[in-house]
């Protein structure tokens, strides 16, 4: 008998979601209906012209609402007329396309960790609808161009010495590598098979991430950088190190900044050579793989490794020009020939910035100032597990667009910078959004004597839903 009535779970679970999806997008159509209707109520009668309603559908988390809002007619200071709809420009349809913000944020966190056409699937499942991979990649490359027009607008302001930035630290460190990315239609044809993306970080120092209780046990340190920002780019150097300024004045002050110190694999683009209190570094990790691949011999590497340590630097080209004069193996030779060619240009960068005898400032309470080598982890974490693997192949602008969410993502700024730009409503219709929500006027709407649990039309035949959504929460 018990096994007779045995309930199916997971189709119960997926028809209470299916049925409070409805019963938000229900609420969400009154809502709207009321907010435009306080539009109209409240609008300048003199400007804008009612011309009735007209229908249109906003894709949200729960699914697709479909609502009818007042289309006006207006003439502007030229006497030129033209078409709007008030409650669109309200909630930000210009800016945001049919989309939600909510969606828009489900969709950019995603497609950051996985491919459009999954992360569409995904979200479709998730949300009661229907969204394709078009829609999705749509959507990055309009945030794309937007964080675009911010980074762009930040690096003028910084170009001027007029960075926002309010994070004050005495010393900033810096590291800088590329990646080298597929590319596909157009973008192959005029740059060649692939292009390498640019990528830098910088933060302000390093923080222990582990819990009291693991340091009782005495286990191994970890840290984490602190104040990390990222930018990304295919851009070429001189645009590179200028959307890079930006982006670090913008949320650096960067007149407090007494010491940079700059860690790269050598590159010629990466370097910043000459500027004021910048400290250029080698990357040890590149540095030191540079040795181990010039020989197998495990002595030459031994001697090298000690002679670079003990910071002799002539010494240590003279015992390479040595060992190419030794060596017989052209292969060999070239190997070594390299690494003195490598190490020759570098010759001021070989010694890491804390074994020079340089006075730092003293780091802020709780951080520490470590050896620097994140770059690699970063290179990965950032742009390469995302871009690089499933010979993935890219356009230059759907690249950037990508690169530069993911950038937000790896500093927990994705979040924060898509709700800024969603939330920005043109100048000139701020003062109707306002008058529509006055609680002094609109309070049968949108103020205290409003109940929306109560106004919502439910479907009849699930008129019982109403009554549990009316339920209060325990607290406040």
């Amino acid at each position: 008998m018990l096994q007779e009535n045995k309930i199916n779970l997971k189709d119960f679970e997926e028809k209470i979601y299916s049925l409070i999806c409805q019963y938000g997008r229900e609420l969400y159509k009154q809502i709207l209906h009321d907010w435009d209707s306080e539009l109209h109520k409240n609008r300048d009668r003199s400007i804008y012209r009612d011309k009735g309603k007209r229908k249109t559908v906003l894709k949200t988390v729960m699914g697709e609402v479909e609502y009818e809002r007042h289309v006006y007619t207006y003439k502007d200071k030229n006497g030129k007329s033209g078409t709007v709809y008030l409650l669109d420009e309200a909630i930000g349809k210009p800016e945001s396309g049919y989309f939600s913000e909510a969606l828009m944020l489900r969709i950019a966190s995603a497609v950051c960790e996985m491919p459009y056409r999954k992360a569409a699937t995904e979200i479709s499942a998730l949300t009661g609808q229907c969204i394709s991979h078009t829609a999705a990649w749509n959507v990055v490359q309009q945030l794309g161009e937007r964080i675009d027009e911010i980074e762009e607008s930040n690096a003028d302001k910084a170009s001027l010495n007029k960075g926002v930035g309010e994070i004050e630290s005495k010393l900033l460190f810096e590291e800088m590598d590329g990646i080298y990315l597929h590319l596909q239609g157009k973008a192959r044809e005029e740059h060649g098979k692939g292009c390498e993306m640019k990528l830098a970080i910088a933060y302000d120092g390093f923080e222990e991430t582990r819990k009291k209780e693991d340091k009782d046990k005495k286990s191994k340190k970890r840290f984490e950088l602190t104040n990390k920002v990222a930018c990304a780019n295919f851009e070429n150097t001189i645009d590179f190190h200028r959307r890079r300024e930006g982006v670090i004045a913008s949320f650096y002050n960067v007149d407090e900044i007494e010491i940079r110190v700059q860690n790269t694999d050598g590159a010629s683009w990466a370097k910043n050579d000459g500027a004021d209190g910048v400290i250029h570094q080698l990357d040890p990790y590149h540095r030191n793989r540079a040795i181990v691949r010039a020989t197998s011999n495990e002595t030459y590497r031994k001697n090298m490794l000690e002679l670079l340590y003990t910071k002799e630097i002539d010494l240590l080209l003279k015992y390479i020009e040595a060992l190419i004069i030794a060596e017989k193996d052209e292969k060999n030779k070239g190997a070594i020939e390299s690494l003195h060619k490598y190490f020759s240009n570098n010759k001021e960068s070989l010694i890491s910035y804390k074994r020079r005898g340089i006075k730092l400032p003293a780091p802020p309470e709780g951080k520490e100032y470590r050896n620097m080598g994140a770059m690699e982890s970063n290179v990965f974490s950032i742009i390469g597990n995302r871009m690089k693997s499933r010979r993935k192949c890219w356009s230059i602008e759907g690249g950037n667009n990508l690169a530069r969410l993911l950038c937000l993502k790896a500093t927990n700024k994705l979040d924060e910078t898509l709700l800024k730009i969603a939330d920005v409503l043109p100048e000139k219709y701020a003062e109707e959004v306002i008058v529509g929500f006055s609680s002094a006027k609109t309070q049968v709407s949108v103020g205290k004597g409003y109940d929306g649990f109560d106004a919502i039309t439910i479907p009849t035949s699930q008129r019982w839903f109403k009554e549990i959504a009316k339920i209060k929460p325990i607290y406040s």
